[in-house]
């Protein structure tokens, strides 16, 4: 859903407010602490969606219970925001964002990481299947040098920063998965691809990086020598090779840093967008998955 459609499906709170009911209970609206269908909608000045339940005595509204809980944020401006984010091919900086909706740059980034926090969650107990590929990098890079030249001495101590190892599996035309291990040795490999893919329907393809071997005798492996080659009819790895580059264009083009304990989610992001990158109702899809 582009920005032109978001802004002309949901001019008000209250249309949003409406749609998101809709989307979680349709007509029979429920608690959701309780579970309880004896509820009546609550009449207050100046609020709006409120509900109390009969049977706990609880108060709600539908945001209870999802990313969007307590904002004091207008929903027009989560909903613009997702819908920014999902176009946005190289991924969407919080500076501009703030700028886009009117926002402070925390402000943001923190509807930016709510979003990514439950674009995570999306299709983890999904396995892959079928021809998938198997790979590492490493995403980060050097800071920008010093204004003292004395800085740049490596005998004086300059300070470099570290590029974080990321691991990923794709299938042939399907998913992704991805995930930020201490290290890329065997063991975080076997432990990745033993939670993200199903080795009884699986073939699986990757480098000739040793670690991989550790996988060998659980599923089948075919292996490419990129010093020989890059491609060998059906083995190679330029899918998942090609989800690295778009990984690294956001990092390089848009975010230009961010630590190791928030790449997780840039990277659930960029998968989630890759993952629904034929689906025209992503955006509904999403705000379904909200609500579980």
């Amino acid at each position: 859903m582009n920005l032109f459609t978001v802004m002309q499906r949901f001019p008000t709170h209250r249309d949003c407010l409406n749609y998101l009911e809709d989307v979680r209970w349709g007509d029979d609206p429920e608690c959701p602490y309780c579970q309880s269908n004896d509820v009546e909608r609550k009449q207050e000045k100046g609020r709006q969606g409120r509900w109390n339940c009969y049977t706990c005595t609880s108060s709600f509204n539908v945001l209870s219970g999802t990313i969007m809980e307590q904002t004091r944020i207008p929903l027009q401006k989560w909903f613009v925001a997702l819908s920014l984010m999902i176009n946005a091919k190289k991924s969407l900086s919080s500076c501009q964002l703030g700028r886009d909706i009117e926002l402070n740059q925390k402000s943001a980034w923190y509807m930016q990481q709510r979003i990514r926090t439950a674009m995570a969650s999306e299709g983890e107990n999904e396995l892959l299947q079928g021809l998938v590929e198997a790979d590492e990098t490493f995403v980060g890079g050097k800071p920008r040098k010093a204004n003292k030249r004395v800085d740049d001495n490596k005998e004086l101590g300059r300070k470099v920063s570290k590029k974080v190892a990321v691991l990923g599996a794709v299938e042939r035309g399907g998913r992704v998965k991805t995930t930020v291990p201490r290290d890329v040795s065997g063991w975080s490999i076997y432990r990745f691809l033993k939670s993200a893919v199903n080795p009884d329907v699986t073939t699986l393809i990757t480098d000739e990086y040793r670690a991989y071997n550790s996988v060998s005798g659980t599923v089948p492996h075919y292996v490419i020598k990129h010093e020989e080659r890059y491609v060998d009819d059906w083995v190679h790895t330029n899918t998942i090779e090609g989800f690295w580059s778009g990984v690294k264009r956001a990092w390089y083009g848009t975010h230009h840093h961010y630590t190791r304990e928030y790449m997780p989610l840039y990277l659930a992001e960029a998968s989630w967008k890759y993952n629904e990158r034929q689906n025209p109702h992503s955006f509904s899809d999403f705000m379904q998955g909200l609500f579980g």
